[in-house]
């Protein structure tokens, strides 16, 4: 991980989030939520972590379900070990500050530079000019969400390379062109993600796990109980070879790779470690050892997750709580960035 950079002397500070669209799984813990969890623990950064239904409407939603799906993803926080005493928890929708600034950056960013987003072009497919324009300018928002707070650091994936770079290139020519010589905005660095960070479908190795597939057993819920998170393993995808003894046999054999990196995640052993336990064993022992692991480790985020999505008053006090935190440091941001802009007023 980069230092912050040299450029800007504000606090460390990580901005994050999810989109409150399908239910948050078990890729989506050891990929991004542990990782949260660990930023927040180390105690040095100043952590915001919102849920992002300014950018789930960018597809088609259901106005009537956006509200619980909002609590949904509050809740998978919260029960994945996300302290809202420690870290602000918000809805991006009840901070407006991040709206205001994408408008901003919409007049600091280029065509050309989304253009090139290949996101953009998975998820408009062949019919782009039926997509939204708030599909296609996306990657700004999310450059206004960091940079509303000023974050230094965020936890990406691979699939979000690109937009980091393009935040960066925001936020220099923000800079450059109203900075009068400061830096009013860090050029903000990733937080590498550390093993266990990219897990695949039970069903196809080759493939992410992902809330949007339509195949409920491709993916373990953070809601899931210990009878369909142990059903859910054993129909996982595999083949009839036993595990190889070292890494490079798990090489062309996508399901089983992926099966071994997720006990190996959820037990903290490297991929090495878990085949020299169960090397030459078939999966007819493997997976059930697999489904323990996965039961004992996910059983407190699921009863923590079912306690609070009982009781919406409690998730709607924290994200009120959340929102208030986000908005007094997102506010005097944008009226900054206004100031240096030269609206009148300010």
């Amino acid at each position: 991980m980069s230092d912050t950079p040299t450029d800007y002397t504000g606090p460390k500070r990580v901005l994050s989030g999810m989109q409150p669209t399908g239910q948050l799984h078990l890729g989506n813990y050891l990929g991004a939520l542990k990782n949260w969890v660990s930023l927040q623990e180390d105690g040095s950064w100043d952590c915001f972590y919102c849920v992002v239904d300014l950018h789930a409407i960018t597809m088609p939603h259901d106005p009537k379900t956006l509200p619980d799906a909002v609590r949904s993803a509050a809740a998978a926080y919260i029960a994945s070990g996300v302290d809202p005493e420690k870290s602000a928890i918000f809805a991006q929708s009840a901070v407006p500050a991040h709206a205001e600034l994408a408008w901003i950056f919409n007049c600091v960013a280029r065509l050309g530079w989304l253009e090139r987003m290949t996101q953009f072009k998975d998820k408009a497919g062949k019919d782009k000019e039926r997509a939204s324009v708030g599909l296609f300018t996306y990657p700004v928002l999310q450059a206004a969400d960091i940079l509303v707070y000023k974050a230094t650091h965020v936890p990406v994936g691979e699939d979000q390379k690109q937009h980091l770079e393009l935040c960066r290139d925001i936020a220099a020519r923000f800079n450059r062109d109203y900075g009068n010589g400061e830096a009013i905005f860090p050029v903000t660095e990733p937080v590498i993600q550390g093993p266990g960070a990219r897990i695949m479908s039970l069903r196809d190795g080759t493939a992410k796990m992902s809330k949007s597939d339509v195949s409920d057993n491709s993916r373990i819920n953070l809601d899931d109980d210990a009878d369909k998170i142990a059903r859910k393993i054993k129909k996982a995808k595999s083949d009839p070879d036993a595990l190889p003894s070292e890494e490079a046999g798990l090489e062309g054999r996508p399901e089983a790779a992926n099966l071994v990196g997720i006990y190996a995640a959820l037990t903290g052993k490297s991929k090495a470690e878990v085949l020299a336990e169960f090397g030459g064993d078939g999966f007819g022992r493997f997976k059930p050892a697999l489904a323990e692991v996965a039961v004992e480790y996910l059983a407190p985020i699921s009863d923590e997750y079912r306690r609070l999505i009982s009781d919406t008053t409690e998730i709607d006090r924290i994200l009120a709580k959340g929102a208030e935190r986000a908005n007094a440091v997102a506010a005097p941001v944008v009226a900054e960035a206004k100031k240096v802009i030269g609206f009148w007023g300010q």
